[in-house]
Order: C-alpha cells, then sequence, then structure tokens
C-alpha cells in the first residue's frame, strides 16, 4: 500500500475537520475560537496542494475533496459568522431604539444576507474546478482570502476594539456596515478581476517581485498592528493585483 499518495488528502481532511469544528464554535457564538480553526485550515489548504506537488501525487480525488473541504470550512463558516455578527448588530441596533422595537421575524430577513457569502462561495469554487485560466492565477478573490478577511472581524472585536485611540468597533459592530461588507466581498468572489497566486515557480525577484513585495509588506503590518492589519492586507491583495494587471497590460502594448 502506498502511504504517500493518502498524505495530501490526509491533510485536506485535517482541513476539513477544522471546519466542522468551527462551524460548532460558531453556533455557540465563539467566533474567535472558530476564527483560530479556519486559520489552522488555511495552513492545511495550502500544504495539502504542496504535499501534492512535492510527492508527485496530485490526481482528480484529491481535487474534489479539495473542493468539498474548503465549500465546509470557507463556504459555509464564513456564512455562519457573519449571519451570527449581524445579528448581535441587528440587537444592538433594536435595543437602543427610542421606541422600544423588539426583535421580529421580519428582522431575520436580513440576516439571511449573511449567506451570500456561503452561496457566492459555492459559485466560486464551482467556477474554480471548470476554469482553465485559473492554474497559476485566480480569477476572483479566492475563498480563503475572504473568509480569514471575516474572521478577522471578531479577533479585531475582542482583542484590539481600540488602536491609536480610535474605536475600531465603532465600524466592525455596525450592521450596515456588515451588509456592505458581505455584499462587496461575494462579488468580489466571482468577479472577472485576475489576482496572482502565491505560487513560486522560482525564487528570483524579478519574477516574483509582486509576490516578494506582498509578503514583505504583509509581515509588517501584521508585527505593527496584529489582528487589525489583516483586512488591509487582503485589499493590499487586491490592489497590488489591479496594478500587477495594469503593468503587465502596459508592456504588451508597448510590444
Amino acid at each position: 500500500m502506498n502511504i504517500k499518495k493518502h498524505i495530501p488528502n490526509a491533510i485536506t481532511c485535517g482541513n476539513l475537520l477544522c471546519g466542522c469544528l468551527a462551524i460548532t464554535y460558531a453556533f455557540g457564538g465563539s467566533l474567535d475560537k472558530a476564527a483560530y480553526l479556519v486559520g489552522i485550515a488555511a495552513i492545511l489548504d495550502f500544504f495539502d496542494g504542496f504535499a501534492a506537488r512535492l510527492l508527485k501525487v496530485g490526481g482528480e480525488m484529491g481535487k474534489q475533496l479539495d473542493s468539498l473541504a474548503d465549500m465546509v470550512t470557507f463556504g459555509v463558516v464564513p456564512g455562519m459568522m457573519m449571519f451570527h455578527m449581524m445579528y448581535f448588530s441587528m440587537r444592538k441596533i433594536v435595543n437602543h431604539t427610542s421606541s422600544g422595537m423588539a426583535y421580529n421575524i421580519l428582522s431575520e430577513y436580513w440576516l439571511l444576507l449573511a449567506f451570500l457569502i456561503t452561496i457566492f462561495s459555492a459559485l466560486r469554487l464551482a467556477k474554480f474546478n471548470i476554469d482553465t485560466r485559473q492554474t497559476d492565477s485566480f480569477i476572483g478573490v479566492p475563498t480563503p482570502a475572504n473568509t480569514i478577511l471575516i474572521c478577522s472581524i471578531p479577533l479585531i472585536n475582542k482583542f484590539q476594539p481600540t488602536i491609536l485611540g480610535f474605536d475600531i468597533t465603532a465600524i466592525t459592530v455596525n450592521f450596515y456596515f456588515l451588509v456592505g461588507l458581505t455584499i462587496l466581498m461575494s462579488y468580489l468572489l466571482v468577479a472577472e478581476l485576475p489576482l496572482f497566486a502565491l505560487k513560486f515557480k522560482n525564487f528570483g525577484w524579478l519574477d516574483n517581485k509582486i509576490r516578494y513585495s506582498f509578503l514583505i509588506i504583509s509581515v509588517v503590518l501584521l508585527i505593527l498592528f496584529q489582528f487589525v492589519a489583516i483586512p488591509f492586507i487582503i485589499f493590499l491583495y487586491i490592489l497590488l493585483s489591479i496594478i500587477n494587471n495594469m503593468m503587465n497590460k502596459s508592456k504588451i502594448s508597448k510590444h
């Protein structure tokens, strides 16, 4: 029995297990613990593909299993977490209304917007599996990046509610901000937006300057701002990709 061919799939199953555990914590309202599990899952999601390439045991089975695991960890989990954040934010609005309006079933319909993230994550993963353009880069924001962004919010709220004297929770617990973020990220998941991938064919500067620049800036931001840096890093990734696309188009037009 060839054990090594099962190693990447075992790592993928670890990703799936983290996603299942994150769901249980999200159900209980422990969003910070769910966020930590998503972080572990993201690391495993990176290393399953790395292990498959290193061991040269990639195949269709691994590809399909990876998508199924990602749908749970980076599709269901962020939708549930956003649902809980919207729920508590809406309760805060209701409790502070002068009319004393009670939380009611009509309010719950607004909360269903959170699951746009889950729906568009499914579309994103299905699109990725059949899109031959996404072998060395991405079209649309990858589901792990979107999930990490969403999971950073409860961590910021718990551990860094203020920074440099600014009350960050004035934004991060705002219901309308959460709705706007949900709609924006759902769109970016399936947008025809080319984004670079952190895949190194070699380690030379010229071929990877956009990747090295992103990683260096990200490390500096994380050291300086910890969890608060995560949303900025995700949007930096999108911005650098747009700049990189413009530079590549400019080079092509000159030739």
